[in-house]
């Protein structure tokens, strides 16, 4: 027997009374759709920037790493494994990682070890 998502699938359904527009890939309401969530690799030139900034956070320095040719999970595990080397904390968003503190020169030999083209950026 067939799951209801492989039924919707077969009849190209578009439109649900009780969802509302549907999914023609996944059979998924438009509001849940799983189509686009799918890991990609971001497009770039494949050199890894690695810059400080600290505007908009009250004169404190954090180092970004831009450009990093990884999926959104591996570049979470990239980032946690920074942190750690530079024994500060940090985060990820927007596919930029951010590092507290200036720690430009650590991360620069450090992602260049890992096999990455790294370029300094900025000032």
């Amino acid at each position: 027997m067939k799951s209801l998502k492989d039924q919707l699938k077969a009849t190209g359904l578009v439109y649900s009374t009780e969802h509302g527009r549907m999914c023609p890939g996944c059979g998924e309401p438009k509001d849940a759709c799983i189509c686009g969530q799918e890991e990609r690799l971001p497009e770039g030139d494949g050199i890894v920037r690695v810059s400080r900034e600290t505007k908009g956070r009250k004169g404190k320095g954090v180092t970004l790493v831009r450009g990093v040719p990884l999926t959104a999970s591996d570049l979470k595990q990239l980032a946690r494994e920074l942190k750690q080397r530079c024994g500060t904390g940090g985060s990820v968003k927007d596919g930029v990682i951010e590092i507290q503190g200036d720690q430009r020169d650590l991360l620069v030999s450090e992602l260049e070890g890992r096999g990455f083209k790294v370029k300094r950026a900025g000032g």
